[in-house]
């Protein structure tokens, strides 16, 4: 799993979430920071409505909560969903946990200590890359 940082950085470059069941994340208050959720539609399931998504908690959860408003949550992608999000930028991932993309032509790549930070690296990068233009 990424860290908070590196999940805050993605999401302030405009990585967007579309909430689906099996996915991670935490409410982004400081009280509560730690505590890692997975939506599901038997405990958490999102509800979208005009004027935004809330995330529901259904019946007993690990402390009381009905629901939370999705910009007060903070998305933690898996592996796979950082790599699918790369989309055809992503060339490859090497052992020792380096992500290499092609962004205008130009191939970087981008080491990390796990899989899921590499990918998110280049993800930031690459989303960055397209809000400079």
């Amino acid at each position: 799993m990424i860290s908070t940082e590196l999940a805050r950085a993605l999401r302030d470059s405009g990585l967007a979430w579309k909430p689906q069941p099996g996915d991670a994340f935490l409410i982004d208050r400081v009280e509560v920071d730690s505590d890692v959720f997975y939506l599901s539609e038997l405990t958490i399931e999102a509800h979208d409505y005009p004027t935004g998504t809330v995330l529901g908690f259904n019946g007993t959860t690990e402390w009381a909560l009905d629901s939370v408003a999705l910009e007060d949550t903070l998305w933690l992608p898996h592996e796979h969903q950082l790599r699918e999000k790369l989309g055809p930028a992503f060339v490859s991932l090497r052992p020792a946990w380096s992500a290499t993309v092609v962004i205008d032509g130009i191939e970087q790549s981008f080491e990390a200590d796990a899989p899921a930070d590499a990918y998110a690296r280049a993800l930031l990068h690459l989303l960055d890359s397209f809000r400079a233009e």
